[in-house]
């Protein structure tokens, strides 16, 4: 990746080959077997996919605006935590990528490590560092570990360890389609799970993004400086927590910028899975570093990509499996 606006928002390696945390809702439902994230049901049906207020990056490809008909599933309430994947490390042995590769990418302003462990930072976006020894369990570096953060996203797992972490569950990535029609809630052309203001009534924040000057200062206005716990803010309509913001998500599909032209020429789809092929997977919902001044991206709209073996401080995901 080499785009700056790319690189702002979630550093890959390379080319491929204040708000406190609220009770996980009641409609949610356990799932069965190892994967402990409480459940929410999304009734299938058809909604606009794509980008209906003139909102995104324009290489992004949100547009053109075109209807998607997903079938129902069952969607992980929040995203998968500390915990829930140090159970599949636990049981499984799994070494994430982080660990052969020896780094993974940090925030300048969470980094916890020695001097000499931190590489150079990533060309164009010098707040993304490169740190030895930063990886899932140690997310600011080796100084850090997860002390208090075991319900926080998981972060540093690339899309290939999500994928592991699938196959142990027996669940899935969810796909593109599916991941926008969860997060809308049943709101339609709505630029956030609740609607289209960031504030609620009350003048709370919705979401956990970036407050301040960017990337020197963060006024932490929503409560965080980096993760919040996965159960923070309120629920959209569908029952599903914090679906921008927080921490990107990886989906099942590979990025084409050109996908939604595409689709809109075929017309209406059904249960779509993006290209054949790519470089890079389909990244959704923005994170805690997401702000107005570069990166609008924590709209249900929004669109980005990392390649498959990339990591980062501020990347993880959530599962989902049949309705």
């Amino acid at each position: 990746m080499t785009d700056v606006s790319d690189h702002c928002c979630s550093p890959g390696r390379g080319p491929a080959a204040v708000q406190r945390p609220v009770a996980v809702p009641s409609g949610t439902h356990p799932v069965h077997g190892r994967h402990a994230v409480p459940q929410v049901d999304v009734p299938g049906g058809t909604f606009a996919r794509g980008d209906a207020h003139g909102d995104g990056h324009p290489g992004d490809g949100e547009t053109p605006v075109h209807e998607v008909t997903v079938s129902g599933f069952s969607l992980d309430a929040t995203t998968v935590t500390n915990d829930d994947f140090a159970r599949f490390v636990a049981e499984t042995g799994q070494r994430i990528e982080a660990e052969p590769f020896g780094f993974s990418a940090v925030f300048h302003l969470a980094l916890a490590a020695r001097p000499e462990e931190v590489l150079r930072p990533v060309p164009g976006a010098p707040w993304w560092l490169g740190v030895r020894g930063a990886d899932w369990r140690h997310p600011g570096g080796s100084r850090s570990d997860l002390t208090g953060l075991g319900d926080h996203p998981v972060v540093h797992v690339s899309w290939n360890d999500a994928l592991a972490y699938c196959a142990w569950a027996g669940r899935r990535l969810p796909t593109e389609a599916e991941w926008e029609y969860a997060a809308r809630g049943g709101l339609a052309h709505a630029r956030y799970p609740w609607g289209d203001d960031l504030l609620d009534p009350s003048g709370a924040w919705r979401c956990n993004i970036w407050q301040g000057d960017f990337p020197r200062r963060n006024d932490l206005a929503d409560g965080y400086l980096t993760t919040a716990p996965a159960t923070s803010f309120t629920p959209n309509g569908y029952g599903a927590v914090q679906m921008v913001g927080n921490v990107w998500e990886w989906c099942a599909d590979w990025f084409d910028p050109g996908t939604y032209a595409q689709v809109a020429r075929a017309g209406r789809a059904v249960d779509p899975t993006g290209p054949g092929a790519g470089g890079s997977r389909v990244i959704r919902g923005g994170s805690y570093l997401c702000h107005d001044s570069y990166c609008n991206r924590y709209r249900v709209a929004a669109r980005s990509a990392n390649t498959p073996d990339s990591s980062t401080g501020n990347t993880g995901f959530r599962t989902v499996g049949a309705g």
